[in-house]
C-alpha cells in the first residue's frame, strides 16, 4: 500500500500495527513506512523475523488442510490479520469447497482490507471484534450466520495470545470459547515464546513492539500449554506424541528440516474438544 492511499477511518498511519507488520514480513503490501521502520528494527535484533512469520504462517495452512481433511467445515479465525495471500478460507476451501471461515480482528486496517479481499468470496465474512470479548464475538450476527454452532468449529488462534497480557488473562479467554464450541471441536493455536532465545533479542523485539499498537509478551512452553488444558492434543506430525512443537515442525514431511531458527519462536499445538 502506498502510503499516499486513503487511510481507513481509525487506522493511525503514524504508529507501528503489529498485524501490518506481519503481513510485510510475509511480503505484502497492507503495510505503510512506519511499519516497514519497525520491522527492519525488529529484523535488526531478531534476523529470522520473517522466518518465524512464515513458521506460524505454514501452520496455519497446514492446520486447517488437516482439519478440513477430518471433516471440520467451520472456522473462526481470531486476530486474523489476514495478510495479502495464503489466507484460512484458500487452504479450507482446497480441501473442502463448501468450508466457512469467519474472520475476526479489532484492527480497522484489517477490516478495510478484508472489504477488499473477500468480496466475492463465497463462505466468508468479517467482522471488527476483540478476542478479548469471547461472548460479543461469538454472539455478533455476522458470526451466527456464518457459523452453525450445533456443529463442531476450529477456532484459530495463531500468533496473537503473545499481544494479551497476563493480565487480561488469555488463558482464561481461550477456556470461555472453548466452553461455547461443542464437542468434536478444535483449537488450534501457536504463541511466541522467549525459550533458548538471546535475551539481547528477546528485548530488543519487546522494544520495538511496546511502540507499536501492541506489547509482545512472550512465554514459556508451560506456559502456553496452558491454553491446551482439557482438551486432546493431536499428533503434530506422523510418529510424533500428542504434544507441542515448534511451529515449523507441526505438520511437516520432514520434522527435522522444518525446525528452523525462526520456527523456534513459536510453540503450537492442534487439540479437540472432548465429549
Amino acid at each position: 500500500m502506498s502510503d499516499t492511499d486513503q487511510v481507513p477511518p481509525g487506522v493511525d498511519p503514524d504508529i507501528p500495527s503489529p498485524a501490518r507488520m506481519y503481513d510485510f514480513y510475509l511480503g505484502g503490501t497492507e503495510n505503510f513506512e512506519v511499519d516497514r521502520i519497525a520491522a527492519a528494527k525488529v529484523k535488526a535484533a531478531m534476523p529470522e523475523a520473517e522466518d518465524a512469520a512464515w513458521a506460524n504462517r505454514g501452520f496455519l495452512q497446514r492446520a486447517v488442510s488437516w482439519l478440513a481433511r477430518h471433516d471440520i467445515r467451520q472456522f473462526i479465525d481470531v486476530g486474523a490479520g489476514l495478510p495479502t495471500r495464503n489466507n484460512t478460507h484458500d487452504a479450507a476451501q482446497a480441501v473442502a469447497p463448501e468450508a466457512r471461515v469467519l474472520y475476526a480482528d479489532n484492527d480497522p486496517m484489517v477490516r478495510a482490507h478484508a472489504q477488499k479481499l473477500l468480496t466475492g468470496v463465497n463462505g466468508t465474512a468479517f467482522i471488527q471484534a476483540d478476542f478479548r470479548d469471547p461472548e460479543g464475538l461469538l454472539a455478533h450476527p455476522i458470526t451466527q450466520a456464518t457459523i452453525d454452532f450445533t456443529q463442531p468449529v476450529a477456532l484459530l488462534v495463531v500468533a496473537l495470545t503473545h499481544f494479551v497480557p497476563d493480565a487480561d488473562d488469555p488463558w482464561g479467554v481461550i477456556r470461555r470459547y472453548m466452553d461455547r464450541l461443542v464437542p468434536g471441536s478444535y483449537l488450534a493455536l501457536s504463541a511466541g515464546t522467549h525459550d533458548r532465545q538471546a535475551e539481547r533479542a528477546v528485548s530488543g523485539l519487546k522494544d520495538v513492539y511496546s511502540k507499536s499498537s501492541a506489547n509482545v509478551h512472550t512465554r514459556t512452553r508451560e506456559e502456553i500449554a496452558r491454553y491446551f488444558d482439557g482438551l486432546e492434543i493431536v499428533p503434530p506430525y506422523e510418529g510424533a506424541a500428542p504434544d507441542l512443537v515448534y511451529a515449523g515442525e507441526w505438520g511437516a514431511e520432514d520434522p527435522e528440516a522444518a525446525d528452523s531458527d525462526g520456527s523456534r519462536w513459536s510453540y503450537c499445538a492442534v487439540a479437540k474438544k472432548p465429549a
